[in-house]
């Protein structure tokens, strides 16, 4: 019984450890022209069991100009698409916890290239206080023609095939080795048999 008890204790104290992981990933950069284009915005609150009001807000700014256009907002748990160039291509790609802000662009055009900001604000709700934070994740976005060749597709074909020409060159190496192994011995049976 007491070793029941100290193996679900011992059980529950590592499944109560066990929280939900946050990595920051940063951005991609480079969009094709016509495909969709996810615009990457992690930010981890540090510890979860705090409540937070969260607030996003997305901006352009078109190479050519500096002027800041607001393109999205996230607000009381509800995405706004705001009257932007993006009208009608925005979707909210975001996760439910609010770790994850990201917002995907579809059919891209070359008039998207330019920096995009988003600026996540977070007001945390103590039973006396309530601090804010405020942070900024920055991206300059290029839009091109073509994708670009990922060497790491063709290091990996590469390596496929050197590991096909030796798989096959190992068979072929214990075939022959087999085929030795099964004549000697076929002609040790018969030496022994006369």
């Amino acid at each position: 019984m007491l070793t029941h008890l100290l193996t679900i204790t011992f059980m529950l104290y590592f499944v109560c450890l066990s929280h939900q992981v946050c990595v920051d990933v940063p951005s991609d950069t480079e969009a094709v022209l016509g495909q969709s284009m996810r615009l990457t915005c992690i930010d981890c609150m540090k510890r979860e069991e705090v409540k937070a009001k969260t607030h996003v807000d997305w901006y352009y700014m078109p190479n050519d100009t500096w002027s800041r256009i607001h393109i999205f907002k996230y607000q009381d748990e509800t995405p706004h698409y705001l009257d932007s160039p993006f009208k009608g291509r925005l979707v909210w790609n975001g996760s439910q916890d609010l770790q994850d802000l990201s917002i995907r662009i579809q059919n891209v055009s070359f008039t998207d290239s330019g920096f995009y900001q988003c600026r996540v604000y977070r007001e945390f709700q103590f039973d006396y206080f309530t601090p804010t934070a405020l942070n900024l994740k920055n991206i300059t976005l290029t839009v091109i023609e073509k994708a670009s060749e990922d060497p790491t597709a063709l290091y990996s074909e590469i390596m496929m095939y050197v590991l096909l020409v030796f798989l096959t060159f190992w068979l072929l190496v214990e075939m022959v080795y087999c085929y030795r192994k099964i004549s000697k011995s076929d002609e040790l049976a018969q030496d022994t048999a006369y």
